[in-house]
């Protein structure tokens, strides 16, 4: 996106690529946050609760459930179940043998295994607020173009409690 980002603002030299690396971090956060979704896959560990009922995992959407564990031990595949559902939703069941606790569960989450694999109009919102960013470094109010959640919204996925 570097390169997107750079022609977007009629960059030319290498000599801000590190102020526009860490606004393109910033923008990609920011979209993260906004779309309630991750955007490429890497991977994570939760703790959940083991009472016997489902759990759901924080990070979506879900790729792989590589396993789920106590201690660094890995628990027996019949201690515990894995779904994911069509919403990308990872959901861990486990039960430990002494009673209630909690286990780790380790997995994979993100829509695309690249950045060059997500949908267009993600990236180009990524760009877009990187630039608006860029553009207020000196002092001036950076305010989102309203383009860039337009071109996020239909990726947003919102969870009610």
């Amino acid at each position: 996106m570097l390169a997107d980002l750079k022609a977007w603002l009629r960059i030319g030299s290498d000599e801000e690529d590190g102020v526009l690396e860490r606004l393109l971090g910033s923008a990609s956060g920011l979209c993260e946050q906004f779309i309630g979704q991750w955007l490429v896959v890497r991977d994570a560990a939760e703790t959940v609760v083991a009472d016997g009922g489902w759990q759901r995992l924080m990070a979506r959407p879900v790729v792989a459930i590589a396993g789920v564990e106590v201690g660094g031990v890995a628990l027996v595949p019949g201690a515990y179940a894995v779904d994911i559902d069509a919403a990308g939703e990872g959901w861990v069941r486990a039960r430990l043998v002494d009673g209630p606790g909690r286990v780790t569960v380790r997995y994979r989450a993100g829509m695309a295994v690249d950045e060059e694999g997500l949908p267009e109009a993600i990236r180009h919102g990524i760009v877009r607020l990187a630039a608006e960013h860029f553009a207020a470094r000196d002092g001036e109010a950076a305010t989102p173009p309203a383009v860039v959640s337009a071109l996020w919204r239909p990726w947003r996925r919102m969870r009610l409690a």
